[in-house]
């Protein structure tokens, strides 16, 4: 079905954001919504107690607004429904997966409806293409499990792979480790289908004019990815691995430059700070070494062992001139170990203090050193434990400011994660990766973006949702309120 776009009026406020018609609240006996939703898809696909509603309005790190109802999809006929009935009720919608994005980005900042599409899991393989057809809710590393079988794999593998689905993945754009090589989500997107605003169904193939890309990274604010084809690879036939660890955290970022200098394109290359270090193995206990500033883990791949091991070989001499040490990681096992510490790196920061604000920043790697002594000096000079770690090869920086809501500030947190955005926007540097802006970054916008640029972003958001339904508040600065911390 072909994209047909709304007409834009002809006077527009482009500084301003509609706000849906706030609803009864959800408390209120008499949920017309609710009641409705349970008429056209029956009761198992709806949940309208409000114990039941409750439960989606948070994401990994914020609560919102508890909904109306939630609708719980199996079909894009079923989304079709659900967001027809939302637009007859004058409500917003929120699309939701596993609800493991760290920006707030699918926290319901209005009473409204939350679509979660955890029941759409279908997943077809085509071998003869090289190509994988998943709904939004497949969990990301199905995909690869469904596709090893065939020789293929999907290389996308955000550290949130075991939970996170493939339509929050499409939401962010998410990376992860492999994203230096091979690149991140939107890179292996041929074509996705997706419902407006309106309840359309439109099907999308990347070309000239690409809406599907701008669909990708879009946070749900566009429209409701339902399905994707995905491209598959062959899997490399020889890995290796390595670890450097480093006196200080500079050295860390300088041995990165130096090994792309020379020519090096390492399939992972990742890092992990002191207090990352030390928080992973408080968890773990992997036998990381503790008195690091900074560890590096990473990959080289291919088809040719030669080239593989020559390629690791630059890593090692980048690594030992930055003052690094180096340990090769002999078996399958260690190599194992080493990535399970990596993508453990969450839970381990949960054990510290329960709460945290993960920025996302992105920086050009020839500023690496300079962006990660300054975060430091941030985090030594905050009440607040930071630690850094992320895709270094590509740039993109997870500093994490570590907080207990109930006895810290959180506007001392927000303050420092704002300085923390300064840094990168002043080395040349965006936002986010990965991640997302959704509503923790949301106010960072005006000093990452120009007034010119927001203003062709916002009416981009009116093309396709003028009555802004579709996860509104997010984004884009505007008047709806950020959510909470957990209490």
């Amino acid at each position: 079905m072909s994209l047909k776009l709304p007409r834009l009026p002809e006077k527009w406020a482009l500084t301003t954001t509609s706000r849906a018609r706030k609803p009864a609240s959800p408390g209120t006996p008499d949920n017309a919504l609710a009641a409705e939703l349970t008429r056209l898809l029956g009761d198992r696909k709806v949940l309208s107690s409000l114990p039941e509603r409750r439960n989606y309005r948070y994401d990994a790190i914020a609560f919102g607004e508890t909904p109306l109802a939630v609708v719980l999809p199996e079909s894009t006929a079923d989304v079709v429904t659900a967001v027809r009935a939302a637009r007859a009720a004058g409500v917003p919608i929120v699309g939701r997966g596993a609800a493991s994005g760290l920006s707030g980005g699918v926290v319901p900042l209005q009473e409204g409806l939350v679509i979660s599409f955890t029941r759409m899991t279908r997943l077809d393989i085509f071998p003869e293409r090289r190509e994988a057809r998943a709904q939004a809710g497949v969990v990301t590393l199905k995909v690869t499990e469904a596709a090893r079988p065939h020789g293929l794999v999907y290389p996308p593998d955000p550290a949130s792979f075991r939970t996170s689905t493939i339509g929050g993945n499409l939401g962010e754009n998410a990376g992860g480790p492999t994203c230096f090589k091979y690149g991140v989500t939107g890179d292996y997107v041929q074509a996705l289908e997706f419902v407006d605003e309106a309840g359309e169904v439109h099907e999308l193939t990347r070309g000239a004019y690409d809406l599907a890309g701008l669909l990708i990274g879009s946070e749900g604010t566009l429209g409701l990815i339902t399905e994707a084809t995905l491209r598959l690879t062959p899997p490399p036939r020889h890995v290796r691995t390595l670890m450097a660890h480093f006196a200080e955290v500079g050295q860390a970022a300088e041995a990165v430059s130096r090994a792309i200098a020379a020519g090096a394109v390492p399939s992972k290359l990742e890092f992990m700070d002191t207090a990352c270090v030390g928080a992973v193995e408080d968890y773990l206990h992997l036998g990381l070494p503790r008195e690091a500033g900074a560890v590096l883990l990473v990959d080289t791949d291919g088809d040719d062992l030669e080239t593989v091991e020559a390629e690791r070989a630059l890593v090692e001499t980048a690594c030992l001139e930055a003052g690094g040490e180096v340990r090769r990681a002999a078996t399958d096992a260690e190599s194992d170990a080493l990535w399970r510490a990596r993508r453990s790196v969450s839970p381990a920061l949960g054990r510290i203090r329960p709460q945290r604000m993960n920025e996302d920043i992105v920086v050009p790697r020839s500023v690496l050193p300079e962006v990660v002594r300054e975060i430091r000096a941030l985090g030594d000079a905050s009440p607040f434990p930071v630690v850094q770690f992320g895709h270094i090869g590509d740039g993109n920086l997870h500093p994490n400011i570590l907080f207990d809501p109930r006895t810290e500030s959180e506007e001392a947190v927000h303050h420092l994660a704002h300085q923390i955005a300064l840094v990168a926007i002043r080395h040349g540097g965006v936002l986010s990766g990965e991640h997302g802006i959704g509503t923790m970054k949301r106010d960072f916008m005006r000093d990452a973006v120009d007034p010119e640029s927001l203003d062709v972003l916002r009416s981009v958001k009116r093309a396709l949702d003028p009555q802004d339904r579709l996860n509104p508040g997010k984004i884009l600065p505007g008047e709806l309120e950020a959510p909470h911390a957990h209490p």
